[in-house]
């Protein structure tokens, strides 16, 4: 059995993260906080659980996001025993593929629509 690893990390390369397993989940999120962080109008994250994910370089952080202090890079977020890898981060973003958007009150309405994903209003029920 074939163990799968995602690796990424911040722009200068200061930071590096390996994720190893499967996800618990992989989504898209509109809300507000996620669009102030990133800068975009929508972010897509892979959620981990922290333990396996391994991330070594220098952060810093605000409210649980982390950021490369060199670079500015957003590449993680971290929420309890969740890791949250911003899939823009990683060296191969494509291979994990998002299945739902949360906060789709948020959703600008020029956005297309992505096919196959499951809608949530506000936060997805746990």
């Amino acid at each position: 059995m074939t163990v799968s690893r995602h690796e990424g990390g911040c722009l200068c390369g200061g930071v590096r993260i390996t994720a190893t397993g499967q996800p618990d989940r992989i989504g898209i999120c509109h809300c507000l906080d996620c669009r102030k962080h990133h800068g975009a109008v929508f972010y897509a994250a892979a959620m981990y659980p922290a333990a396996q994910v391994q991330i070594t370089g220098d952060t810093r952080s605000f409210r649980g996001r982390h950021f490369c202090p060199t670079c500015g890079s957003s590449v993680f977020a971290m929420d309890g025993d969740t890791c949250e890898l911003h899939l823009g981060t990683l060296d191969t973003p494509g291979a994990l593929v998002p299945d739902y958007e949360v906060w789709t009150i948020r959703r600008e309405p020029w956005l297309p629509a992505f096919p196959g994903m499951a809608l949530h209003d506000r936060d997805a029920e746990s």
